[in-house]
Parts: C-alpha cells; sequence; structure tokens
C-alpha cells in the first residue's frame, strides 16, 4: 500500500469520526433542587414547566448563558434551566472546593437568577466599610429579604473586582451579602429563609482588615455592581 493510499484512508477515518463524534459528547444533567424550564435564559418571561429534583436532562451546551444551561428533557422539551440547581455531568461543582464554598447557601438566595455567577468561589481581602452612613451600629444595611448589604474596601491586588455600579453607587466598594442575617420583611423572600435555618457568619466591627470567602457574582438589578454573595465566611486577619 503507498503513501497516498494510506493517507486517503487516514482522512476518510477521522472524516467519519468528526461526523459521528457530536452523540459521544452529550451531557446528562440531573436537578437537585426544583428548578423552571425556560424558553430562554433569563426569568423575563413566564416558565414552560417546573422540573422536580431527580429530573435527568440531556445538556446541549456546556457553556452557560446568563447563568443557564441549554438542555432538552426526557419527553424531548428544548429549553433553559437555572444552573445551580443541577449537576453536570463531567463539570466541576460550582463551588471551589467544599472546604471553601457552602454550595449550600444558594438554597437560601432571593431571586437567584438575578445574579450572574463570574467566579464560583473567591477569596478577597480588605477592610469593611460603614454602607449606612451610621444609621445601623453594624454598618450593614438590612435588607427586606433578610441579606446584609455591606462594603468591603477591596486591597489593591483585587481592585480590579469593581465596575462602574460599585463606583458610582457603592462608594467604590465591593458589595458582601451574608443571606438569612436579620428577619425577613418581603413576602415573596420567606421560603428562601426558614425559620429552621440559621447563618453561623459574623460580621466584624467596622474598619475590620477581613478576608471574605463567597461567591463573585454581578447583580443584574440596581446598578449591575459586582457583589460577594453568597458570603460563606468572613475572617478578620492581620
Amino acid at each position: 500500500m503507498n503513501i497516498y493510499k494510506i493517507s486517503r484512508q487516514i482522512v476518510i477515518y477521522f472524516g467519519l469520526s468528526f461526523l459521528f463524534a457530536p452523540a459521544s459528547f452529550a451531557q446528562e444533567a440531573t436537578v437537585v433542587r426544583n428548578v423552571n424550564l425556560r424558553a430562554d435564559p433569563s426569568t423575563a418571561n413566564s416558565p414552560i414547566k417546573l422540573l422536580q429534583s431527580g429530573t435527568t436532562l440531556t445538556v446541549l451546551d456546556s457553556t452557560q448563558q446568563n447563568g443557564f444551561y441549554h438542555v432538552k428533557t426526557e419527553d424531548g422539551q428544548d429549553g433553559w434551566v437555572w444552573s445551580r440547581n443541577v449537576t453536570v455531568s463531567g463539570i466541576p461543582s460550582l463551588a471551589l472546593s467544599t472546604t471553601q464554598c457552602d454550595d449550600s447557601l444558594w438554597d437560601h438566595v432571593y431571586n437567584p437568577q438575578r445574579l450572574i455567577v463570574k467566579q464560583k468561589c473567591i477569596a478577597v481581602t480588605g477592610t469593611t466599610a460603614d454602607a449606612t452612613n451610621g444609621r445601623n451600629a453594624d454598618g450593614v444595611r438590612h435588607e427586606a429579604d433578610g441579606d446584609t448589604h455591606g462594603w468591603l474596601k477591596l486591597d489593591p491586588a483585587f481592585a480590579n473586582l469593581l465596575n462602574a455600579g460599585n463606583l458610582s453607587n457603592e462608594n467604590g466598594n465591593t458589595v458582601f451579602e451574608i443571606v438569612c442575617k436579620y428577619r425577613v420583611t418581603q413576602a415573596d423572600a420567606k421560603a428562601a429563609c426558614p425559620l429552621a435555618f440559621h447563618n453561623q457568619v459574623q460580621l466584624p466591627p467596622v474598619g475590620s482588615h477581613v478576608r471574605i470567602i463567597g461567591t463573585y457574582v454581578q447583580d443584574t438589578n440596581h446598578s449591575q455592581w459586582m457583589e460577594i454573595h453568597p458570603v460563606t465566611s468572613i475572617t478578620v486577619i492581620p
């Protein structure tokens, strides 16, 4: 067999392999918390239906859009699901590691679809600042959904984590939110903070130099500033 024939067979082999390869790349997802199937990667429109925990899905594209996966249900329906409520085979957990970020805190995030995850788990350092202009002794706003709205003046190494919204609306600070820290006064947020859940993250005094671990997100409401939300831990450091 001459070189030309060998080369032609190699080309044919790889051509056929490429032709039939897509089927082998299909990934399977499992719903871990009830999730809405939506017609597009947003919450702007009513959901198609509610998918129950344990439902198996086929992932059509492993790349997220606005925090959503493009999937197909077992009965052939095409749609989008919030990535935090499913696990995908072959894709690492959204928490960087179980010893750092507590992924279960997402069960207590009010309206998580509004948050675009930029980094699954991050550790930042900075100095806590008063976000209330002296109104609250702990220096954080007590949000209606039970969360803190705190300010962290990031150390210079993390200054690139700010955007225009942080500069114009948050006095140049990043926002950090400890979920379910206070009494919930917003009716539709109460389900995310059941009475049995007690957030153990403690707030240090204003002016403390701290290390905060949590998920780095962009809040698509308000001025689209960047946040650490939810916060897994806050540690005072020298």
